[in-house]
């Protein structure tokens, strides 16, 4: 044998908040002006939840409307849900003034450390419980990631095997490099320096591919020089900023990071060698793909990007 189950009982949002209303005030005048319908109307739905329910809820006493054990555990249950659903209409407005939610962006170096970090401050301040994740990685990473939807928007550079039809690109900024050494390196109070004279020095470059390796490389080409022979490979920041202040090799980087290095507060106990040329990196995109829109957290981000790209850059 078997039993037909009773029909599933669902409140109206309405319906939980006048019960929620009468269990504040006691009175059902007051509830009743506070969800904007007139007493006789509040009785009528009052008495319809308690026939929905199958239980009385408040009994009329002269102090008002006294809620029964029922009533109580109802009151318990209405007051949540409401509470909740509350909750749930400030997060999805949060979200859409880019107050809150989930954005992850990827950087090559330079723009990670110059214009990215103080884009996300300047959100953070407006929006502290925005939840942003930076990825700091070559551009090929990084184009890999946007392309299968694992980042928002990235600051990179587009790359051969890459369809550009398929992003949205505005041009911010290119990176210069500087040629950073221990401050007591011989070559560190040197007037200036040319590749000549650092040919046979020892090295510490990022892998092959780099563009920072590979546009230090292109000047020494440009300067009738072959690459240096002695050199140490590594993709670390970290291992090269030890390796550098242990001995005398030479570690080109961007600008923003030699600058961040070198200054107070980090104060890593290196300087910036003067080189008798520029060696710049061809320039980065703000890159985000077309078939996908931001979200209100990630305009916001790219808007304060864009508000502070250097003059003549992002135009779009």
């Amino acid at each position: 044998m078997s039993s037909a189950l009773p029909p599933r009982l669902l409140l109206k949002p309405a319906q939980l908040r006048l019960l929620d209303e009468i269990g504040e005030s006691r009175q059902l005048q007051r509830a009743a002006e506070a969800c904007a319908m007139t007493q006789p109307a509040a009785s009528r739905m009052l008495a319809g939840i308690e026939r929905t329910l199958g239980a009385r809820l408040f009994l009329r006493q002269p102090t008002g409307m006294e809620p029964t054990e029922a009533g109580r555990a109802v009151l318990r249950r209405a007051s949540a849900i409401l509470h909740e659903m509350r909750g749930a209409l400030d997060d999805v407005q949060a979200l859409s003034r880019g107050e809150a939610g989930l954005v992850r962006i990827g950087a090559v170096t330079g723009p990670a450390v110059g214009a990215l970090v103080g884009a996300v401050q300047a959100v953070k301040r407006e929006a502290p419980e925005a939840d942003i994740t930076i990825d700091v990685l070559p551009s090929r990473d990084l184009l890999a990631h946007l392309e299968a939807g694992d980042m928002d928007f990235v600051l990179g550079r587009i790359l051969p095997g890459f369809d550009s039809r398929n992003y949205d690109i505005t041009p911010m900024g290119e990176e210069k490099v500087s040629l950073l050494v221990r401050a007591a390196h011989p070559l560190a109070q040197a007037r200036r320096v040319t590749l000549p004279q650092l040919a046979a020095q020892e090295w510490i470059l990022q892998q092959r591919g780099a563009p920072i390796r590979e546009a230090t490389m292109q000047a020494f080409a440009g300067a009738g020089l072959s690459e240096p022979l002695n050199v140490v490979s590594t993709p670390s920041l970290v291992f090269t900023v030890a390796y550098l202040v242990q001995g005398d090799a030479i570690a080109p980087m961007s600008r923003e990071v030699a600058q961040m290095l070198i200054q107070p507060p980090v104060s890593a106990g290196l300087a910036v060698l003067a080189l008798d040329r520029a060696i710049r990196v061809p320039p980065y995109h703000l890159l985000s793909l077309r078939r996908r829109p931001l979200s209100p957290l990630a305009a916001r981000l790219r808007d304060r990007l864009l508000a502070g790209a250097p003059p003549g850059r992002a135009q779009g």
